[in-house]
């Protein structure tokens, strides 16, 4: 028995992808400055980076929707 994934959840595991291979790319060369700021991440308030994320997603979506 065959199991047919659709082509969007297809596109979607290979942004998924992407976006594990663009994160694992400051851990693997630069280490200890991930550290350094994973460390000053910590002592930022949650309003903040609710923020910061809500701007980056924002950006993300009206990226994606000129390149589209």
């Amino acid at each position: 028995m065959a199991f047919i994934v659709s082509d969007f959840w297809i596109e979607l595991l290979r942004a998924f992808f992407l976006m594990l291979i663009i994160e694992g790319m400051l851990p693997f060369l630069y280490p200890s400055r991930w550290r350094s700021l994973a460390e000053k991440l910590g002592q930022v308030d949650d309003r903040s980076l609710r923020i910061t994320g809500l701007i980056s997603m924002l950006i993300g979506l009206i990226a994606l929707y000129i390149t589209r």
